[in-house]
C-alpha cells in the first residue's frame, strides 16, 4: 500500500492511496491541473485513478470533481446525502455507498464525522493486514467509533489549530467560534488526545493534515500531538502535510 497526501488545507485537499489493485483518491479539492501534475510527481497517470472518495462537499474538497471525471472511467463514491448536495455531469460515473464497501479483497469503512455540511465521512481502508485511516474537517470524533479506528498502520489524521492562536488570531469572532466548535476542526490538543487513545503496536506512522495557515505552526502542532504520542507510548514516526505540497511516499 502506498499513501501520498497531494494537498491538505483550506486552498484544497486531496490524498492518493494506492493498494494492490486499486488506485484511490480521497477529495478533488485542487484543480486538475494540480492534481493530474502532482500524480505526474510520483509516477502516476490520473486516467488509472479507480475510485474517488468524498470525506464532504465542501469546495475546497470538490472542486475538481466535474472536470476530473468528466468521460473518465473512475467511480465517484459517494452517500446519497452527498450526492444530493452535488451538481455533477451525467458522464460522471457514481457509485452510491452506505457506510461500509467491499471490492475484491479491498475493504472500506465510513464513520460520521461533525462538519457544517450536509454529510461528511472519515475512512478506514483496509487490504489484508494493511490499513489506513483519514480522518479531516471535523469538530469532534465519537467514540463509539473507536474500536474500528484502533490500532491501525497509518493514521492521517486533522490538527487544524493552536487554540491560543485562534483566539488571537486574525478571524472575526463568529469564523473563530465556528472552527473551534464541535461543527468545526480538530485543534491540535485534540488530535493529540485521539491519536493517544488509537494508535497500537501496529501503527506506523502518523501524519497531520489540514493545519491552518493562519492559526497554526508545525511546530506547535507536531510537539502537542508528539506529547499525547509519548504517553501513549507511541514509537513510530510522526510527520505532517503542507497546504500546497505533496507530501512522502508513505509505504507500507
Amino acid at each position: 500500500m502506498k499513501i501520498c497526501v497531494l494537498a491538505s488545507g483550506s486552498t484544497g485537499n486531496c490524498t492518493y492511496i494506492e493498494t494492490k489493485k486499486y488506485k484511490i483518491l480521497i477529495d478533488l479539492g485542487k484543480s486538475k491541473k494540480y492534481i493530474t501534475n502532482a500524480l505526474k510527481e510520483i509516477n502516476v497517470n490520473y486516467k488509472e485513478i479507480d475510485f474517488v472518495l468524498l470525506t464532504h462537499t465542501h469546495d475546497d474538497h470538490i472542486s475538481a470533481v466535474n472536470s476530473l471525471l468528466n468521460k473518465h472511467n473512475a467511480s465517484l463514491v459517494i452517500s446519497n446525502k452527498m450526492s444530493k448536495d452535488l451538481f455533477l455531469k451525467e458522464d460522471v460515473n457514481v457509485l452510491i455507498y452506505d457506510k461500509e464497501i467491499e471490492i475484491d479483497g479491498l475493504n472500506i469503512k465510513s464513520i460520521s464525522l461533525s462538519h457544517d455540511v450536509t454529510d461528511i465521512r472519515g475512512f478506514v481502508i483496509q487490504e489484508d493486514d494493511k490499513s489506513v485511516v483519514l480522518i479531516t474537517d471535523t469538530g469532534y470524533l465519537n467514540h463509539k467509533y473507536f474500536d474500528i479506528l484502533k490500532d491501525k498502520n497509518i493514521y492521517l489524521m486533522e490538527s487544524n489549530h493552536d487554540v491560543e492562536m485562534l483566539i488571537n488570531g486574525p478571524y472575526p469572532d463568529f469564523l473563530k467560534k465556528r472552527v473551534a466548535s464541535d461543527k468545526g476542526h480538530l485543534s491540535n490538543e485534540f488530535a493529540g488526545i485521539y491519536l493517544s487513545k488509537l494508535v497500537g503496536n501496529n501503527t506506523k506512522e502518523v501524519h497531520l493534515l489540514h493545519l491552518s495557515e493562519k492559526n497554526n505552526e508545525p511546530k506547535k502542532a507536531m510537539s502537542t500531538v508528539k506529547h499525547y504520542l509519548k504517553e501513549a507510548n507511541y514509537k513510530g514516526i510522526l510527520s505532517y502535510s503542507k497546504p500546497d505540497e505533496i507530501s512522502k511516499v508513505i509505504e507500507l
